[in-house]
């Protein structure tokens, strides 16, 4: 085993103790905006940082590289190793201690910034111009619809009783510039509201709550004069007094703070208003929005193409002669649409094209990249610099590193997390499920303070998008570090690579990218030029952590992909690959394997050398028959998506302890498969889960009983699908169905040609969460079961049950002979959608209308499907 060199401990203490300052790094982050040099030294600071984890990168990549050297000759060293790692150690200690030197270089240099260093917080006013309830309508536009929104909630209750919880919170919500303010302007001097409330108060709050500035602003709106008070506890008793028994409207404009606490008391003072009061807050951000006890958000969104051109030529018109309107409108427009709707940006390209004379002055806009242009800088980004600053650095390096994605792109969230984890900006320290919640909460934090957009869902993923001002914000912020114009193409792909560690392949990869580009962390090949094979030199890339090469449609897979020892997220998914090198189960740091979509028979038995593996993902691996007998290996594993695995028979016992498994999409069972046994200790099982079983005898009936449903509490969706069941005898079929009790919690559960004479008892008594009932194909059951008083179920399908002739009242809920006392129960009470399909022998439903006084049956009931019945 090699040593490590005592210099580098030296050094790393240097390191610690000169360089990673928090409060250094964030008041020369916060000055490097306007000053240049600062922006350098910072720059300076952060390559040889980057330095520094390539160089322990290098260092761990020859451990791993010589264990396994040595481990394939049999741990017999050759006299070739023995020089490797005399050069190795070498090697490593002249580069650090060229780096020691630039480093000790860059302390020294911060010296002459006078950097701000561990003093007390201290509030500060942000220098915003404060704002006021007044606006000229006629320069406003596009925001009528939102106007008659709020406005009609603000009216609520007004002369009604008061809600519990005293004055109603409204809050509007969205990012920075795209116009909360202006809103509120526009609701407050609305005539509706005029007459609505007896009180009115404008306060603008800004970033620092201030709660005695606030009441004496809001006293000083009701009675005319501030009173010479400072205590916040005289303050609020005189509040009280002034608005007691009055409805008023607050209007809070630009709120920052999260801390619930700074603005309880003062809430408490404003439940004195009279019933119908409205206090509407203004925030960029959700969390505020929720401190500040909202119970309605308004997310204001985007103006469209058109109302962002009237915005903009009210300004860049101004003036200007008819024919020059004329002649300059079409390019106007082109521009206006580069606003993507928001409102400030509209009004900064507005005042810049004022000053344009010439059609050529403002074709050079429309070709220019917003962030390029000085005048965003100056006045459009600073607003979103204060969304920005309320950012800890970890999330403002997750933030900025966002604007690699081409612009209107959609992001995959779980996959930028993992991005994030590659980089280093999660920490490098705790363990994989931490540093995944500490990934999704700075992603949550982001979205509350609209940096990201249009979040959807598409089966288990999330997706989102920047808006394209947030974006150009992004590509600002990174391009400060990053950017000269006179680069040739090797050397910009070598600053590019530098700035984001990262490269996004949109065409053929670059030859540099394996010859001359060091520090690369993460690499994504999604170009429409499809790679034939792993590129050749991909070893080089020794510090890599995270490879995407889905949908490289006939990959071939060599075993240099295998010398990536520090990968920790490869992505193979929709590459039509045959099979896996047995060299995979080298990459012993990996964590996520998407190997779905692909042509494989079976997975190397190497494999389960993975032991931080967490996901293995063989979705739609429609030709996998098995998985390795030493399964057991990946004690780590917690995630395996097996969606329609169609043979995939076999899994061995050592299955059952992975007792950290909470993915598993699809498992079958029977004689000569595998066991329902092997899923006993696997109560971490959430999300969807499908049995596909096949009875024969009571062996499995012993089976469904180890399998223990009942106690996978985390399965919202279970689907229960019987093969072959006619073999069996009625007494297993009936007697396994009941042991398959689910879980209590269940919301949709499917029974499939289950060929048994009976329901199970459960189903009517044991799924009170259940939403969503599905029975198909059950043939030898002439009744249905009793569904009727299941509180939660919406909805209820019946399809080619062949031996059912009549449905009764016990399909209601309704016991035979119990009529009478049926009065004020309700049957089905939030059922919605019930349907029967393929019952082909169905001749009667029961009619109890004439018994059924004071019973309520199916009132939620919306559509009704009888297709091929009787």
């Amino acid at each position: 085993m090699l040593s490590f060199p005592s210099r580098w401990r030296d050094w790393q203490i240097s390191f610690r103790n000169k360089s990673k300052k928090r409060d250094v790094l964030e008041d020369a982050e916060k000055r490097g905006y306007k000053d240049k040099t600062v922006q350098n030294w910072l720059r300076k600071l952060e390559d040889v940082a980057h330095d520094i984890d390539d160089v322990l990168d290098e260092w761990n990549y020859a451990l791993l590289k010589l264990q396994i050297e040595n481990s394939s000759r049999k741990h017999k060293l050759s006299s070739c190793l023995c020089l490797n790692k005399v050069a190795t150690r070498r090697d490593i200690a002249t580069k650090i201690k060229g780096l020691k030197e630039k480093l000790d270089l860059i302390v020294a240099e911060k010296e002459r910034y006078g950097f701000i260093i561990s003093h007390p917080v201290v509030p500060q006013a942000s220098g915003r111009v404060h704002t006021t309830s007044f606006v000229d309508v006629s320069e406003i536009h596009g925001r009528e619809a939102d106007k008659d929104t709020l406005v009609n909630k603000l009216m609520l209750h007004v002369s009604g009783q008061q809600e519990v919880g005293g004055a109603r919170v409204i809050s509007v919500v969205g990012t920075g510039g795209i116009g909360k303010t202006t809103l509120a302007q526009l609701v407050h001097n609305d005539n509706r509201l005029v007459n609505c409330f007896e009180l009115r108060i404008w306060v603008c709050v800004s970033d620092v709550f201030d709660e005695v500035r606030i009441v004496k602003a809001i006293l000083e709106m009701v009675m005319g004069n501030s009173p010479d008070v400072n205590e916040l506890e005289a303050l609020l008793n005189r509040l009280k007094k002034t608005i007691s028994g009055k409805t008023f409207l607050l209007i809070l404009d630009d709120v920052w703070t999260e801390e619930r606490v700074k603005w309880e008391p003062l809430k408490h003072s404003l439940n004195f208003g009279a019933p119908g009061s409205k206090i509407l807050v203004t925030t960029r951000s959700e969390r505020v929005a929720r401190a500040m006890g909202t119970v309605d958000i308004h997310s204001i969104d985007v103006l469209s193409d058109k109302d962002c051109w009237m915005l903009m030529k009210h300004v860049a018109f101004h003036g200007r002669s008819e024919e020059d309107c004329e002649e300059l409108q079409e390019i106007g427009k082109r521009i206006a649409n580069k606003c993507k709707g928001l409102p400030l940006a509209a009004k900064v390209l507005g005042s810049l094209l004022h000053f344009k004379e010439t059609k050529e002055e403002w074709q050079s806009i429309l070709d220019s990249e917003i962030w390029q242009l000085e005048e965003a800088e100056v006045e459009l980004f600073p607003h979103l610099f204060l969304s920005y600053n309320e950012l800890s650095m970890a999330m403002k390096q997750c933030f900025s590193y966002c604007a690699i994605f081409p612009k209107d792109s959609e992001i995959d969230v779980e996959k930028l997390i993992r991005m994030w984890m590659a980089l280093g900006y999660l920490s490098s320290t705790g363990s994989i499920r931490d540093l995944e919640l500490r990934g999704k909460e700075y992603f949550n934090n982001l979205k509350m303070r609209s940096f990201f957009q249009d979040l959807v869902v598409r089966g288990d993923a999330i997706y989102c998008k920047m808006h394209d001002i947030v974006h150009d914000f992004a590509q600002f912020l990174r391009n400060t570090k990053t950017h000269d114009p006179n680069e040739s193409v090797g050397a910009s792909l070598a600053s590019h690579v530098k700035a984001y560690r990262s490269f996004f392949c949109q065409n053929e990869l670059p030859l540099e990218l394996f010859t001359s580009i060091t520090g690369l962390r993460v690499l994504l090949s999604s170009c429409e030029f499809v790679l034939p094979e792993v590129p050749r030199g991909i070893e080089n890339l020794i510090h890599l952590r995270y490879l995407d090469l889905n949908g490289n449609e006939s990959l071939v897979l060599s075993r240099t992909i295998c010398e990536l020892y520090n990968l920790q997220t490869l992505y193979l998914s929709d590459c039509d690959l045959k099979e896996i090198p047995s060299e995979i189960g080298n990459l012993i740091h990996l964590r996520h394997l998407d190997l779905s979509k692909n042509s494989l028979t079976e997975l190397p038995e190497t494999i389960c050398n993975l032991q931080d593996l967490e996901t293995l993902n063989v979705a739609y691996c429609e030709g996998l028959s098995a998985l390795p007998d030493g399964i057991n290996g990946l004690v780590s594993l917690r995630h395996l998506p097996n969606d329609e695995t169609k043979i995939l028979y076999k899994i061995p016992q050592g299955f059952e302890q992975l007792t950290g498994l909470q993915t598993l999409k699809l498992f079958h069972a029977g004689r000569d498969w595998s066991k329902l046994g092997y899923l006993k200790k696997l109560d971490q099982l959430s999300g969807s889960l499908e049995l596909r079983i096949s009875l024969h005898d009571r062996e499995d009936v012993d089976e469904a009983r180890n399998a223990q449903l009942r106690n996978k509490i985390h399965i919202k969706n279970l689907a229960i699908w019987f093969i072959d069941a006619a073999e069996g005898e009625e007494l297993v079929r009936n007697e396994a169905m009941e042991a398959l009790q689910p879980p209590p919690n269940l919301q949709h559960l499917t029974i499939q040609n289950y060929q048994g004479t009976v329901f199970p008892g459960w189903i009517s008594s044991c799924l009170n969460h259940l939403r969503r009932l599905h029975i198909q194909g059950c043939d030898y059951i002439s009744t249905l079961p009793c569904l009727g008083k299941l509180p939660e179920l919406e909805e209820v399908s019946i399809c080619r049950m062949e031996q059912l002739k009549f449905v009764g009242r016990e399909f209601l809920g309704i016991a035979a002979g119990s009529m009478g006392s049926s009065g004020g129960m309700i049957s089905f009470p939030k059922l919605k959608t019930l349907s029967f399909s393929d019952c082909t022998i169905w001749e009667e439903w029961e009619d109890i209308r004439g018994e059924a006084d004071g019973m309520s049956i199916m009132p939620c009931l919306r559509e009704l499907k009888i297709d091929d019945c009787g």
